[in-house]
């Protein structure tokens, strides 16, 4: 009887090893994953790409100044994805939610004439990133 207990908490030890090996191997390959272009930035090292020398509030005054506003006819809202390459060109640009077409036809009007932007970087080397923008239209009542 105590070589059947010997045995069973030999086998229950050979199986918590078991256990604990996958685990380690499953981590480990998690944390090689993290490295590629889905990276996860724990120390800042990325920056992000920047319009006129500011953020999205500079390129929401681009917007501002060159989007033809007679266009809308609905309020509602517009969401476009569009990606700023290594050297700074808007690219692959997408109208993902649209208020109409007119509407949505002249925001890729007026992304395709925008300046370059200054790219974002990560280690000192320029990346491109994609960027989601929204835009509501709304309209006052005129009295």
């Amino acid at each position: 009887m105590e070589g059947f207990i010997a045995n069973s908490q030999i086998f229950k030890y050979s199986i918590k090893m078991k256990w604990i090996v996958l685990f380690l191997l499953f981590s480990s390959s998690l944390f090689a994953q993290i490295g590629g272009e889905d990276e996860v930035y724990l120390n800042g090292d990325r920056i992000e790409a920047k319009f006129n020398g500011g953020g999205l509030d500079k390129f929401y005054d681009y917007i501002n100044a060159n989007f033809n506003f007679s266009k809308v006819s609905k309020p509602g809202r517009m969401v476009t994805a569009f990606t700023v390459n290594e050297l700074g060109e808007i690219k692959n640009i997408k109208v993902v939610q649209f208020v109409d077409v007119e509407t949505a036809a002249e925001i890729v009007r007026v992304l395709r004439s925008a300046p370059k932007w200054e790219p974002a970087t990560r280690g000192g080397k320029p990346i491109s990133v994609e960027i989601k923008f929204p835009l509501d239209f709304k309209f006052s009542k005129k009295e």
